[in-house]
């Protein structure tokens, strides 16, 4: 929430900064790929067709309009998680990514007079989560939280957030406000998680500062969904960019995290 409450205090001060416009998640995939992120593939055609095997009479006929024409839809085709991931999943589990976040020191002061032009030494990463999706889910956003060490990539315990999203006006009642559990094993299989080594840290690194340097530099906290895919090509791709993000039971420095927001609100 506070990450939420800075970032639209942030941009109802500098008069919503174009970096905030990394949210929309079609522009997101556009700008980054003129700029050199390797943000995921999508398909540069008019729309796409889909129809039901049996229906008939016009029933099971869908015809989404790409937004690469002008349409609401962005067309990509699936990304699967990596042979690296995929050990750490049960059967049919969902494309499961790491929630990586990054600040930017270029956007506590954007007054014309003293605005320069941003650099590798403004951005700096600031947690990782792994985000380990469940057994049938469709997305990670039903998932168990592991935290990473940003120095060393080694995966820590993980949690359950879920008790968050829980809806009814008496639901706070019955659900724990604070989640104590830990674990080191996916619950769908009893699949040893923690203390496993993420591959690539550094390049993991390296790709969401880039990002954040070339996409929103003047926007002060991004949580980036990275993939580790099994596309040779790709190994490493950013889904989207979330500017008022969570951070997802991962660890972070305090002290840290609590002078950035000082010189973010302060300036």
């Amino acid at each position: 929430q506070l990450n939420s409450r800075l970032a639209a205090l942030h941009s109802f001060v500098w008069d919503s900064p174009k970096g905030y416009e990394m949210e929309n998640k079609w522009k997101f995939l556009v700008e980054g790929s003129q700029k050199n992120v390797p943000v995921s593939p999508f398909m540069k055609t008019s729309g796409i067709i889909i129809k039901h095997a049996n229906d008939e009479g016009g029933l099971g006929f869908h015809h989404f309009k790409n937004a690469y024409d002008g349409g609401d839809w962005i067309i990509q085709n699936p990304i699967q998680n990596s042979e690296f991931v995929s050990k750490l999943l049960p059967p049919n589990a969902p494309l499961s990514t790491f929630r990586v976040a990054t600040i930017s020191q270029a956007s506590t002061d954007l007054t014309s007079n003293t605005k320069s032009r941003p650099t590798a030494e403004d951005i700096s990463t600031i947690l990782c989560t792994f985000r380990a999706g469940r057994e049938n889910a469709k997305t990670d956003h039903v998932s168990l939280l592991f935290d990473v060490d940003l120095a060393t990539g080694q995966v820590g315990t993980g949690k359950i957030n879920r008790n968050w999203y829980r809806c009814g006006p008496f639901e706070f009642m019955n659900c724990p406000w604070r989640n104590t559990v830990e674990y080191t094993h996916h619950p769908d299989g009893d699949i040893p998680v923690t203390g496993t080594q993420i591959p690539h840290m550094e390049k993991i690194k390296k790709v969401v500062e880039h990002a954040h340097l070339q996409l929103c530099p003047d926007v002060p906290i991004a949580g980036w969904d990275v993939v580790l895919t099994n596309d040779d090509t790709l190994p490493i791709c950013l889904l989207e960019a979330n500017l008022s993000c969570g951070f997802f039971e991962g660890s972070f420095d305090l002290e840290t995290y609590v002078k950035f927001c000082e010189d973010v609100l302060v300036e």
